[in-house]
């Protein structure tokens, strides 16, 4: 399977699991919504219930002390209870529409209701009303004792029936509620232990996919970086990782191909060299030992323009000889592996200056606590001989001042070759390190233009860095850089 696809449905399935959990969740919250608002309506039919309860007694109440007193406010009082009743019971019917058996019980409580108003309570106050003397109100009053006490206790039986079936429906509710609740949150935690669960376990399934096999890229990665290009990954997969694993194998193949050709052609160039410059320099010997001859033999004889052009051929050919060893100089930089040991920078710059010519009036100065490092000796002193061999030939002046010092800083040195010759126009700074780029003239003998590029070759070769400050007129400032 792809990888982008196992990716997909491992998401997927951790999506779903949330989402049946999160579903669970909301089928219990509607749930408690339903029952909040079961109990605000049965709140509402218990405290309708009672107050209707409460207005009846007020209603019998109000029609014995009318029939004692004759007071017509009390009547009033009764109507205007009459009234509340009304509007307590449609708004019961509406509440309790959805039970049968409590919607019954309502039925003969506004039956016994209607009843008791109707056959007794109307006919009271309209007799009532009729009869003026105490004795008939006090027959009135019997008769109204007698009736209401009967209607009364049924209407109280039927209230009691219809709040007992109220409670039942509420208990069965709040047990049926209880136990939604337990069981979702039984059901929500095993979800979501479940989900964590098969999160976690497609986690470390696509980590042991992916990375165990991307591990096996990076050691081969490492190990052809290390020089060895006959690694290879195995992998029988057929997704987007075998098919990077394949590339990877692909290239290590072509590299090691690549690589054999390549050192093949190196040493093929190698000899090339050699040969070339043996072949190159056995003419020039023999033009220089002809050369030679011919003023031994007849240094009376030649003329003194002849003898000019004869220095001039010996001097081209000087110069042809330094040429070819500074190609096959060049051609060497890091092919030849050298051992660290300790140097002594002083002693170094001093065997250099006991090597190279002196001008008069051009004066050497070297610091004097130039320091000691563990390093390669071979590179670096044919870096120092290289810029300060530049700094005494290419001076100008009558007199002059040469000067090597250095800096120290967290891991490497700096070391300064400074001079106040010619000084070199910053058009030239970056062309003077190409090989074969001289700032003399093309006819100079000393001049091959590669000692330069023998100093940036070897300084890139070791990732330092060399610098140039310089100002025509005013003198020149190499600095290079050189790990501890």
């Amino acid at each position: 399977m792809k990888i982008s696809r196992l990716i997909f449905f491992s998401i997927f399935s951790i999506l779903l699991l949330f989402t049946i959990t999160t579903y669970v969740n909301y089928t219990q919250s509607e749930e408690v919504r339903e029952n909040a608002e079961f109990l605000a309506v049965s709140s509402n039919i218990v405290r309708q219930s009672n107050q209707f309860q409460r207005n009846i007694l007020y209603m019998e109440r109000g029609l014995k002390a009318y029939i004692i007193t004759g007071e017509n406010y009390l009547i009033q009082a009764y109507d205007s209870t009459l009234l509340e009743n009304s509007s307590l019971l449609a708004d019961l019917s509406t509440s309790i529409s959805a039970n049968v058996v409590q919607y019954k019980k309502l039925n003969e409580i506004k039956g016994l209701y209607n009843k008791w108003i109707k056959e007794l309570a109307r006919p009271v106050i309209i007799s009532s009303s009729k009869v003026g003397a105490a004795k008939g109100r006090s027959a009135t009053i019997n008769q109204v004792l007698k009736s209401e006490d009967e209607v009364n206790n049924k209407l109280q039986q039927k209230f009691r029936e219809l709040l007992s079936e109220e409670y039942k429906i509420r208990s069965a509710r709040k047990l049926n509620l209880e136990k939604s609740e337990e069981e979702t949150k039984a059901i929500s935690f095993l979800l979501t232990a479940f989900s964590i669960v098969v999160g976690f376990f497609i986690a470390i399934l696509l980590a042991r996919h992916i990375s165990t096999r991307i591990l096996k890229m990076v050691e081969m990665a490492n190990t052809i970086a290390k020089g060895n290009y006959k690694v290879q990954v195995k992998d029988k997969g057929n997704d987007e990782l075998s098919e990077l694993t394949r590339s990877l194998n692909h290239m290590a193949i072509v590299l090691e191909q690549n690589i054999s050709l390549l050192k093949r052609k190196n040493i093929e160039l190698d000899q090339f060299a050699h040969i070339v410059s043996h072949d190159l320099k056995a003419p020039l010997r023999g033009i220089d030992n002809v050369l030679s001859w011919i003023e031994e033999d007849h240094a009376h004889q030649i003329p003194v323009k002849v003898h000019e052009y004869l220095q001039l051929i010996k001097g081209r050919v000087n110069k042809s000889e330094n040429l070819i060893q500074g190609i096959l100089s060049y051609a060497r930089i890091g092919k030849d592996a050298y051992d660290n040991e300790l140097i002594n920078t002083s002693g170094l710059v001093s065997e250099i200056l006991e090597t190279l010519p002196t001008k008069p009036g051009l004066k050497v100065t070297v610091e004097s606590n130039m320091p000691s490092l563990n390093s390669e000796k071979v590179p670096l002193t044919q870096v120092f001989s290289n810029l300060i061999s530049n700094a005494i030939k290419y001076h100008n002046k009558q007199k002059g001042q040469v000067n090597i010092f250095y800096k120290e800083n967290n891991s490497y040195y700096e070391f300064f070759v400074q001079d106040d010759g010619v000084g070199i126009a910053e058009s030239y700074h970056k062309k003077i390190f190409g090989i074969f780029q001289t700032l003399v003239q093309k006819d100079s003998f000393e001049s091959t233009g590669v000692g330069l590029a023998i100093v940036k070759k070897i300084l890139d070769d070791r990732n330092e860095q060399i610098y140039l400050t310089s100002q025509p007129g005013i003198g020149t400032t190499f600095s290079f850089t050189w790990k501890k």
